[in-house]
């Protein structure tokens, strides 16, 4: 018999970019695909994906690519992998919308969707029996699944929290999963985000009333934010327009889009009459308006972004309220929303953000007591925590621990670490190679260390570009000309430029004939030992030698 490979490609260690591989024989499964978000030594880069490198390379065994739910960042990297390898998706009927948006905004059309129902469906996909069952978060139709294999049975829930008071009306399907858990259960792959926080995850239902209570002391115009995705919350938030009697207006195309879907599937209700499109909004006083606009991050171009910093079709007023109902939870994602709550305040809004713990979002990551129901249910042999970071991975073990159990049947990955499991033993595997992959514009994978180095210097200490004109033989015809971006101000620095270029050309002298190499090389040494003994910087250098 073969062994069961288990490959965490990515994310375990980021939050985000999540992707996993089972591999039996000649067959394989990915479960889930997603982007990563760029941190603050990324400059430039628009999205971090995983690397599929290890999937095209085995691509003729790949059979299927299973959804847990709708968030980026678990569907997000879909376009970039099925450019290089293509295979079915199953994913339940929200997931399948969105993944159909995403498709036609990236001009994939060759795919095929497999639309599973999660209260009854079971799909088969080569060896793999797989099962979905509903769990609680943030975005409906999210789904756990029990993946019965030829080695034992999995049950691999990438995010959940144990709520039997879902907005949206899907709790945690706990019957079902304990059905599903019957027998034996090898292995429980689940998410450790909230590995951390004491209890039990808070139910989102009081949200609605909390959002109210700030909204009815709106004055003129109101303004709501959340994750594009985050159905349920704009339900409430519809919720409370209808009985502040305003009229609701989506704003950004992500969140048009998104609504659109769950209007249709009818997993987001509202009556034609409470919704109107902003193009029809300027007979309306603002006092009857209440947007819900994309970017509750704060992300640059966004929505939200384009609104506090004036680049925007609409403009908020002194007076206007706006409710950010979004923790700063991706990474590196609070410096963008503080910058935007800033902006908004300095221009007289009244913003109700994180910091005002007035009870305006909640996780939809389990915390400690969700977890440790979700090891009842299971009651596995062997643990694997995902969907979080390093330090909780040790917190998730440190529970596992706290119920008796031996913390030796925890696997702790890092992206590319794998775990074989073959009769009914669990053992580390050999680890795939695996790069980060980044995203700017339509270059995909082309930068890396070298590039980031380049941007974040020519960021922190500017460039200088020294032009020498020379003959074919070498001899130079003319004092060089210096020109910089982002170092100093010329007006007022003209001085010490002037100075350089008389310095360099007598650290040159006055040799008739100079390869462009050395004449590179030399200008590079002096002028950024001259520019940092002058002025505590040290800008690139780059020299251009031109022939006449």
């Amino acid at each position: 018999m073969s062994a069961l490979k288990f490959i965490a490609l990515s994310g375990t260690t980021g939050v985000t970019e999540n992707l996993y591989v089972y591999e039996y024989g000649n067959d394989m499964i990915i479960l889930d695909c997603g982007v990563g978000f760029p941190d603050l030594e990324m400059p430039g880069v628009d999205l971090v994906i995983p690397d599929f490198s290890y999937v095209v390379k085995n691509r003729h065994k790949l059979k299927g690519i299973v959804l847990s739910q709708g968030h980026e960042d678990h569907i997000g990297a879909l376009p970039f992998l099925l450019k290089q390898a293509n295979a079915p998706i199953y994913c339940a009927p929200l997931v399948t919308e969105f993944v159909k948006e995403k498709f036609r905004d990236n001009g994939i059309t060759d795919y095929k969707i497999n639309t599973f129902n999660p209260d009854r469906d079971t799909v088969q996909i080569g060896p793999f029996r797989i099962t979905p069952f509903r769990v609680a978060h943030s975005i409906p139709d999210t789904v756990g699944f029990c993946l019965e294999t030829p080695v034992g049975k999995i049950m691999h829930v990438p995010e959940h929290k144990i709520d039997q008071e879902s907005v949206d009306g899907m709790p945690f399907d706990i019957v079902r999963a304990k059905k599903l858990a019957e027998g034996s259960v090898l292995c429980l792959i689940c998410d450790c985000l909230g590995a951390n926080n004491k209890g039990l995850a808070p139910s989102s239902v009081p949200i609605e009333e909390n959002m109210f209570n700030v909204a009815k002391n709106a004055k003129k115009a109101l303004y709501m934010s959340a994750m594009s995705s985050s159905i349920g919350r704009f339900q409430q938030m519809i919720n409370v327009a209808v009985r502040l009697n305003r009229k609701v207006v989506f704003v950004g195309r992500s969140v048009i889009n998104k609504t659109e879907s769950a209007h249709k599937l009818g997993y987001l209700k509202y009556l034609d009459n409470q919704v109107v499109e902003f193009k029809k909004t300027k007979g309306i006083q603002p006092r009857n308006l209440m947007y819900i606009i994309a970017g509750c991050y704060g992300q640059i171009g966004s929505s939200v972004y384009r609104l506090a910093t004036d680049d925007s079709r609409m403009e908020v007023s002194e007076g206007d309220m706006f409710i950010f109902s979004a923790n700063p939870a991706p990474p590196y994602s609070k410096e963008s929303q503080d910058f935007v709550i800033d902006e908004l305040i300095d221009r007289g809004v009244d913003v109700h953000y994180y910091d005002l713990n007035e009870g305006l979002h909640v996780s939809g990551h389990g915390g400690q007591e969700d977890i440790k129901m979700l090891f009842d249910i299971a009651k596995p042999k062997y643990f694997i925590p995902t969907g979080g970071t390093i330090k909780h991975m040790y917190s998730f073990e440190q529970l596992v621990v706290s119920t008796g159990r031996p913390k030796e049947i925890v696997f702790k990955l890092k992206p590319g670490d794998s775990v074989d499991f073959k009769d009914g033993t669990a053992v580390r595997g050999q680890k795939v190679k695996v790069k980060e992959v980044m995203v700017h514009g339509l270059g995909i994978g082309d930068i890396g260390k070298t590039v980031l180095e380049h941007r974040t210097l020519l960021g922190k200490q500017g460039v200088v570009v020294v032009v020498f004109k020379a003959s074919k033989e070498g001899k130079l015809l003319s004092k060089p000309e210096i020109v910089n971006r982002g170092f100093v101000f010329e007006g007022i620095s003209a001085g010490l430029l002037n100075d350089a270029i008389q310095r360099l050309m007598k650290h040159i002298g006055t040799h008739n004939k100079l390869s462009s190499k050395i004449l590179k090389d030399e200008a590079i040494k002096f002028l950024e030992g001259y520019f940092y003994k002058t002025t505590g910087r040290s800008p690139m250098i780059l020299p251009v030698v031109v022939e006449v």
